[in-house]
């Protein structure tokens, strides 16, 4: 069977790898052009071994329009001549000249438990939302988002201490031994699938990077979700507010829910800095931050602008606890 792949970045490249691997004849490759996806200074963009490397070792061809449903990206799709097309975070929506272009069709390889999760950004909202437990999922590709019927699904843990990051790549392994297996289905005859739920369907769309500003009235579970989604981007930042000095933006890359406090109405503002100390879980040194649930935010590692990522016990050398000291927005209310 003549298989094109259909994908790009580092979610995409174990699937591909699956697939030759396995030994299926894949006859070509469409990927996004050429952009800085990691490789450029300051970015936080995974990049990895790169998509047109993996078809440059096997001699397979590479097709990069900027559109795949433009006339031209079309007709360079039917020169490959495929029978079946298998998807992996292309970043594009298919027309409906794409889809029907293959003989026997088309598959997802699509990073949630579907219904759940249809969009751009699974990873990032199943941790956003304190999710224990996320998959991935095989489906047809139709003209609705993600909406096909469902062929494969296999679910996987997420772990604490899961980033967007971490657990795409983790995700992007159970996603080739799925894409592997259903192609093996497809070789031995009609795949039938199953319908998905439309009661059960949630949304996951594009992240922007002014999501990552993070909101300390969020209770601490919220705010350390937000953090663990927005990496390895946009990432997580807030604005350090010191008596006196200009309001200085920080990115925060580890944290951890703290403790409880029964100071009731009385407490500090949300994202009042109370303390540093050492965490009883790690040993490490941390800043005590005010959440808006009573309860603290630990935070162990952070970035200032223009800096390198550091431990709490150095940044607070260059940026000792000072009364009045406040995590917030840029202007705070």
């Amino acid at each position: 069977m003549r298989i094109v792949m259909m994908g790009t970045g580092m979610f995409a490249e174990p699937t591909f790898e699956r697939l030759l691997a396995a030994g299926e004849n894949v006859v070509g490759l469409v990927t996004q052009p050429d952009r800085d996806t990691g490789n450029k200074r300051g970015s936080t963009r995974q990049a990895g071994k790169g998509m047109k490397t993996i078809a440059a070792e096997r001699g397979i061809p590479v097709v990069q329009p900027e559109s795949i449903n433009t006339p031209d990206g079309v007709a360079a799709l039917r020169a490959l001549q495929p029978e079946l097309l298998v998807v992996a975070a292309y970043g594009q929506i298919l027309s409906n000249e794409v889809i029907t272009t293959p003989t026997v069709g088309i598959i997802n390889v699509h990073a949630s438990l579907l219904p759940k999760y249809r969009g751009a950004a699974p990873v990032a909202y199943a941790i956003l939302n304190g999710e224990t437990t996320t998959g991935v999922t095989i489906i047809k590709v139709t003209p609705g988002l993600d909406s096909g019927d469902m062929i494969l699904q296999e679910s996987l843990d997420i772990l604490p201490g899961d980033t967007t990051g971490t657990l795409e790549a983790r995700l992007a392994d159970v996603g080739a031994k799925l894409a592997v297996d259903a192609v093996r289905l497809y070789k031995a005859g009609p795949v039938e699938g199953k319908k998905q739920d439309p009661a059960r369907v949630t949304k996951a769309p594009k992240i922007k990077k002014e999501r990552g500003l993070i909101d300390w009235n969020q209770s601490s579970a919220k705010v350390v979700n937000h953090i663990r989604a927005m990496q390895p981007w946009p990432t997580a930042y807030t604005f350090l507010h010191r008596p006196g000095k200009e309001p200085m933006r920080v990115i925060l890359t580890i944290a951890r829910t703290g403790a409880l406090s029964m100071c009731g109405p009385n407490r500090p503002p949300a994202g009042n800095v109370e303390s540093s100390g050492k965490d009883i879980v790690s040993g490490e040194v941390v800043i005590s931050v005010w959440s808006g649930d009573n309860a603290r935010v630990y935070l162990l590692e952070l970035q200032p602008a223009g800096k390198k990522k550091m431990a709490a016990d150095e940044f607070l050398r260059g940026y000792p606890i000072v009364e009045g000291m406040r995590f917030g927005p840029e202007v705070l209310s």
